[in-house]
C-alpha cells in the first residue's frame, strides 16, 4: 500500500530535509509540498492524501487551523512537526498520530511511519467491512447480522487508550476502566471508578472511537461501559437504572431501553 503524503512547512529547507528522511520508506510517496496553511487546506481537499506532515507555526493559518479546515471531509492522518515543545498537548487533542520535534529524530520517524501503517491498515479493514456489511444488508440481511455479531477482528480499530487534557495535564485513560460518560455541551465528563476527567469532544465523535459492543448510549447524553454493569434496577414509566461496579447509578431512558437489553443480561 502506498502512503500518499503531503509535506507542509513554511521553510523550504525543512521540507527538503523531510523529503530526504522519507526516501528510505518505499511505501511513502510525497505527492505535494505546501508552504502555508491555505495551500495545505486546498491540497488536502483536492488530493485527499493518506498522511500529512504538518508544521505548526506558519504565517496566516497555523497547523491547527489546517486540521480544523479539513474536518468536513474524511481527514488524513496528521503528524505535527515543530520546534516548540509547548504545542504537544494541543497536538494530542487534535488526535495526531505523533508529534515530532525538529530536527526530526530518525528512530522517532521510523516509529511514526509504523504507527501510520497500522492506522491505515485498520481504517482500510474497517472501510471494507462497512462496504461488505452494506451490500449484505441489501441482498442477505441475515448474513449482515451474523457479520455484526461475529466480527471480533473489528475491535482492533477502536481506541484502547484515550488522551485527556484536564487541569493542564495529559491523562492517558485506559478505555476498559471507563464506567460511563456524560455530555455537557461540547465537553464530555469521563468517569472511572475513582476519578473524573473533562474531555473537549462531542459525544458523536467520541462514540466513533469506542467499541459499540462495550459502550452503548443509554440516554441522549450518557454512554455506559456495559462490562461495568452489575445490576439493572427497574424504575417507573418503563425506565430503569444501571448499577455500575463503583456503585454509581445511571438512568436508562425508555428510548434506549431495548438497545441495552440486548447486551445486559
Amino acid at each position: 500500500m502506498t502512503i500518499r503524503t503531503i509535506l507542509v512547512d513554511d521553510e523550504k529547507l525543512a521540507i527538503q530535509g523531510m523529503q530526504l528522511r522519507l526516501e528510505p520508506y518505499e511505501d511513502v510517496e510525497v505527492i505535494e509540498t505546501c508552504q502555508n496553511g491555505r495551500e495545505a487546506i486546498r491540497a488536502i481537499k483536492t488530493l485527499k492524501p493518506d498522511l500529512v506532515f504538518l508544521d505548526i507555526q506558519m504565517p496566516g493559518f497555523d497547523g491547527f487551523s489546517v486540521v480544523q479546515g479539513v474536518m468536513e471531509i474524511d481527514p488524513p492522518l496528521f503528524v505535527f512537526v515543530t520546534a516548540f515543545q509547548e504545542h504537544a498537548i494541543r497536538a494530542f487533542e487534535a488526535n495526531a498520530v505523533n508529534y515530532l520535534m525538529k530536527p526530526v529524530d530518525e528512530d522517532k520517524l521510523a516509529d511514526t511511519i509504523e504507527r501510520v501503517r497500522q492506522r491505515l491498515a485498520e481504517k482500510k479493514s474497517s472501510d471494507e467491512a462497512d462496504r461488505l456489511r452494506g451490500v449484505l444488508s441489501e441482498v442477505a440481511p441475515e448474513a449482515a447480522q451474523d457479520m455484526d455479531d461475529g466480527d471480533a477482528e473489528t475491535a482492533g480499530r477502536y481506541e484502547k487508550l484515550i488522551n485527556v487534557k484536564d487541569r493542564g495535564q495529559i491523562f492517558r485513560v485506559e478505555v476498559d476502566t471507563i464506567e460511563h460518560i456524560e455530555a455537557a455541551g461540547d465537553y464530555m465528563c469521563i468517569y472511572t471508578g475513582d476519578n473524573s476527567l473533562i474531555l473537549r469532544e462531542t459525544m458523536k465523535d467520541l462514540e466513533r472511537r469506542l467499541d459499540p459492543r462495550t459502550f452503548q448510549r443509554v440516554h441522549r447524553s450518557t454512554i455506559v461501559n456495559l462490562d461495568q454493569v452489575r445490576q439493572v434496577k427497574p424504575h417507573t414509566n418503563g425506565e430503569c437504572f444501571l448499577v455500575l461496579d463503583s456503585g454509581a447509578e445511571v438512568k436508562v431512558s425508555r428510548s434506549y431501553r431495548d438497545v441495552v437489553a440486548r447486551f445486559v443480561h
